[in-house]
Formats: structure tokens, sequence, C-alpha cells
């Protein structure tokens, strides 16, 4: 497979127009978009010289060696499906808890397919194209391809995993824990701020500075030594105290309790702790199962 294939993008939401703005960059054609009512692929073909904004994703395939579905998930067996695919063709997808099993109908068609999904959040495509830099590519394809898309992934700046199909979902879930979770766990802890009546926008701005010293942290020092606290120390004082307070806020406590546990182990690995501390902890944290307190 050559390098400077011609690419071509099905669905050009926020990571297909990503994909094609980067790869274009960086010298990879990409010739022609579709997309289900056509104004955000006009838009796309408008930013990349040599890119035409077609009526149909079959037009897509018809014009492009490689074809990347960036559709939503549900999506994509629908144009796996429909579309005509021709022997030797790449026809790859972008999903993270997908694997190419979707993709079927291309590889009975003789195409080669993949899964090429960038373990990043995107809230803008503004935002997609700076944060891809740097990130890393989730590649499940069979060579020639396989081969191709980490030079892709290497041309955009990025790293890459190869995972077996099997692998996928276990690999989003992961993601969904460690970026959507850590939405959810700020959240919560602005709820407990405005309890002492700090607006939620103010207290995300406190709190942002201890996220990023923490993302540093896991960065420079690594798990487990990283981890500090009252768990981190074997404080059971200061964690009876934390109990108590949330005593008003259940569905709070029930969250707080079950992260403890968690992070117990996490504690015995860092050395700072004993096992009589970590039992006395769970103890503690346990108690709440019951919603019972000492």
């Amino acid at each position: 497979m050559g390098e400077m294939l011609k690419v071509g993008i099905i669905g050009t939401g926020k990571v297909g127009t990503a994909l094609a703005l980067l790869l274009s960059r960086k010298g990879y054609p990409v010739i022609a978009a579709a997309s289900r009512e056509g104004a955000s692929a006009r838009h796309l073909a408008g930013l990349i010289t040599g890119c035409q904004a077609v009526g149909s994703n079959q037009a897509v395939a018809d014009m492009a060696g490689m074809v990347f579905i960036t559709t939503p998930d549900g999506v994509i067996p629908k144009v796996a499906a429909e579309v005509r695919w021709r022997p030797g063709q790449a026809v790859v997808h972008c999903s993270g808890a997908d694997s190419t099993a979707v993709l079927e109908p291309a590889r009975k068609s003789g195409a080669l397919v993949g899964g090429f999904h960038p373990l990043q959040t995107f809230a803008s495509t503004g935002q997609a194209v700076a944060n891809i830099p740097g990130s890393t590519f989730a590649i499940e394809a069979e060579e020639p391809l396989a081969s191709t898309l980490r030079e892709m992934a290497a041309a955009m700046e990025g790293h890459w995993i190869a995972l077996r199909a099997g692998d996928k979902v276990l690999y989003h879930a992961a993601a969904v824990i460690a970026c959507n979770y850590l939405v959810t766990l700020v959240k919560l802890a602005t709820d407990l701020w405005q309890t002492f009546s700090v607006p939620r926008e103010q207290a995300v701005q406190a709190l942002l500075p201890l996220l990023r010293g923490t993302l540093n942290n896991i960065e420079a020092v690594g798990i487990p030594q990283c981890l500090t606290g009252p768990i981190a120390r074997g404080d059971a004082g200061t964690v009876q105290k934390h109990l108590e307070a949330l005593k008003g806020s259940p569905e709070i406590v029930h969250t707080y309790k079950e992260l403890g546990l968690q992070t117990i182990p996490i504690a015995l690995a860092k050395g700072k702790i004993d096992e009589s501390q970590a039992q006395e902890l769970r103890t503690l944290l346990d108690q709440i199962h019951q919603g019972e307190f000492r």
C-alpha cells in the first residue's frame, strides 16, 4: 500500500473533520467527503484543497482508496452494508468500542478493514485538531493496512497500540472511566462546594489547579507513588469525619465509599500503610453498605 493514499471521509463530524484536516496537513490527499445533511461535508471541502463534497457515501468509496467511516457508531454497520466496496480498498472505522466485525460486508467484498480510534476527548473540531497530536491511536487491522495506519498515527504526531477484536470493549470502558467519569467526579466535588454557597463555576476554577497537579504527579511520579490524602497515609479519623459530614448526601457517600475501597490497594502498594491500617479503613468504608456509621 502506497503511503500517499487517496483518502475519503464518510461522516464529517468532529472526529472525521479533525482527521481529514490533520492528514491533509501531513501530505495525505483527502479527496472526497460525504455527510448525512451535506453541509458539514461542504464545510470540510472548503478547508482542504482538492477535497470534494459528494452527494453519497458510494461516491466517496468510488473515488478513494482509503475510506474512513467516522459516523456515529450505530451507523457504521449500515454504511458498511450499503456501499459497494472493491477488492484492495481500505475501509476503516474510528469507533472506540466496536471491532472490525462491523465492517464484515466490506471484508467480504475484498476490502482491507481496520479500526483506528484516537484515544482523546473531542468537545469541538478545533479541540480535536489541537488534542490529537500526542494522543494514542488504538489500531485493529491486519497487514498491510496495519502498517499504513501506524504511519498515519506517527504522521499526526501520535502514538499507537495494537488491539485484537476482543479487546475493544474493555479498552473503551477504560477510556470512559478515565475521561467521562473524571467529569462526574469533578461535578460531585463541586456539588459539595455548593453546600457552602460557592457557585459551580467558581468551584471548578478553584479545583482545576488541584486536578492539573494530580495529572502532573501521575505523569512524573506514577501510580502508586503519586497517591496522596487520608487513605494514602492511613488516616482513618479523617475518613470517619468525611463519612459523618456526607450523611446528608447519600448518593455521594456511596461513590466516596466505593472509590475509597478501590484506593486502599493503591495505598498498600505505595507502602505507607500496613495491613492493619488497611483493614481499619476497609471496615470503616464497608459500613456504608448498610448506611451505618460509628
